[in-house]
């Protein structure tokens, strides 16, 4: 038997290499979801250069990048994932979930020639992500939300964001009710979107669900409403997690309940829960504003100082710091 024994080296080999490169994802993910974007990076970059063609080092690269607005940068590692990824349709829809995001981030920041070149990209990236994947139910809500929010000409439509809020249904009751409120606020029957989102709610009893509902009443000016939304919220989130800081941005622009608001983003940056959906380095920056409103211009800049320790390259903490 000893003519097999390089396959079975070559074999454990190519396993040990696997083991290494998932081990390495595993922990630079769990630095990006603390919100350690630097650390976050040059493990990722290192590993990169043992595992050049490994998909999802290069997608969580992207998102370190993406988390710190820098949008080139994010494409690119996202581009890279996407032409990486082999026989793994989950895999793949989440690499073009993400260059979605990535393109709609330079789109926003985008003249307007360039921006509607982009916005072809970014629903030709969700829509690709729906299909490989339509159990993805980010991709399915990123481009629900892309066809209310585009006009037509780029992709976007409320007819299209019908169509698809029958797709959601049987897979996210929760989510499908959330795009039928956006569509329906959209066209501006404001009834209507309250009870999608209420149904929403009820379909899954979340504090994210919460916050589109506290959301969308600080759209409408309804400010006592939404801030009796954000304590209920503030109750049932035992976890800490990404909807605190959104129920903190929704006390921000009502502009009440300011302490409160404050100590929901510092929940968030001592919580084990942090995640790179609300980046650590963005929510210093939200406290450190929140902060220098109070005229505490020294806290302020401390806050923006903690963001750049995090997430060097994080171009708001500097305007801010700077500003200060």
């Amino acid at each position: 038997m000893a003519y097999r024994l390089p396959t079975v080296l070559l074999f454990a080999m190519f396993l040990l290499l696997r083991l290494t490169a998932a081990a390495d994802v595993v922990h630079a993910t769990a630095a990006l979801n603390q919100g350690r974007v630097e650390d976050a990076t040059l493990e990722l970059r290192s590993d990169l250069k043992a595992h050049p063609h490994d998909a999802l080092l290069h997608q969580v690269l992207c998102r370190a990048f993406y988390s710190e607005e820098l949008a080139d940068r994010a494409i690119a590692e996202c581009e890279a994932a996407v032409a990486e990824t082999r026989s793994d349709n989950a895999l793949l829809s989440e690499n073009l979930m993400w260059l979605g995001r990535a393109y709609g981030l330079k789109a926003s920041r985008a003249n307007p020639i360039s921006a509607f070149r982009i916005a072809k990209k970014v629903v030709g990236a969700f829509e690709r992500s729906a299909q490989v994947d339509p159990k993805n139910i980010s991709a399915l809500s990123d481009l629900g939300e892309y066809y209310v929010g585009a006009p037509s000409i780029v992709g976007g439509g409320l007819d299209k964001a019908d169509a698809l809020a029958a797709r959601v249904m049987p897979v996210s009751a929760t989510k499908a009710h959330r795009l039928l409120a956006m569509i329906a606020e959209k066209r501006g029957d404001n009834e209507t979107a309250e009870a999608e989102f209420k149904r929403a709610f009820e379909a899954q009893r979340t504090p994210q669900t919460l916050v589109d509902i506290a959301d969308f009443y600080q759209r409408r000016k309804q400010c006592d409403e939404s801030v009796s939304t954000v304590k209920t919220l503030v109750r049932m989130d035992h976890a800490r997690d990404a909807a605190i800081v959104d129920a903190a941005s929704v006390l921000v622009a009502c502009n009440r309940e300011p302490q409160l608001a404050r100590e929901l983003f510092e929940n968030y940056l001592t919580s084990p829960a942090k995640s790179d959906s609300a980046p650590a380095a963005r929510v210093h920056v939200q406290l450190g504003d929140l902060i220098g409103k109070s005229g505490d211009v020294e806290g302020a800049r401390r806050e923006y100082q903690k963001a750049l320790a995090l997430a060097s390259e994080y171009a708001p903490a500097r305007k801010a710091l700077q500003a200060r």
